[in-house]
């Protein structure tokens, strides 16, 4: 199995939180945790790789979504045609 989308997912939360603390746990049955410090502190229950790459990135301060003048004229121009 591999873990790159799991590990691409941490260094994601790190940048984001700040806190270099977080690391990722693979246990025997092939489920993914998230934890915490020293001693590792638990942030959820151990899950298979899709659902944690996706709890991970749901965790935590999120970045806001960029917007461009080209992003903001073209909403301008759906809200105009949908009255």
């Amino acid at each position: 199995m591999r873990s790159t989308r799991a590990a691409a997912a941490l260094e994601r939360l790190k940048l984001r939180s700040g806190n270099k603390s977080y690391s990722m746990v693979l246990t025997a049955d092939r489920m993914f945790s998230l934890v915490l410090g020293s001693p590792p502190i638990a942030q959820g229950e151990p899950l298979p790789m899709d659902a944690f790459v996706k709890f991970v990135d749901g965790f935590g301060p999120q970045t806001p979504r960029r917007v461009t003048k080209m992003d903001l004229a073209f909403e301008a121009q759906l809200g105009k045609r949908r009255k």
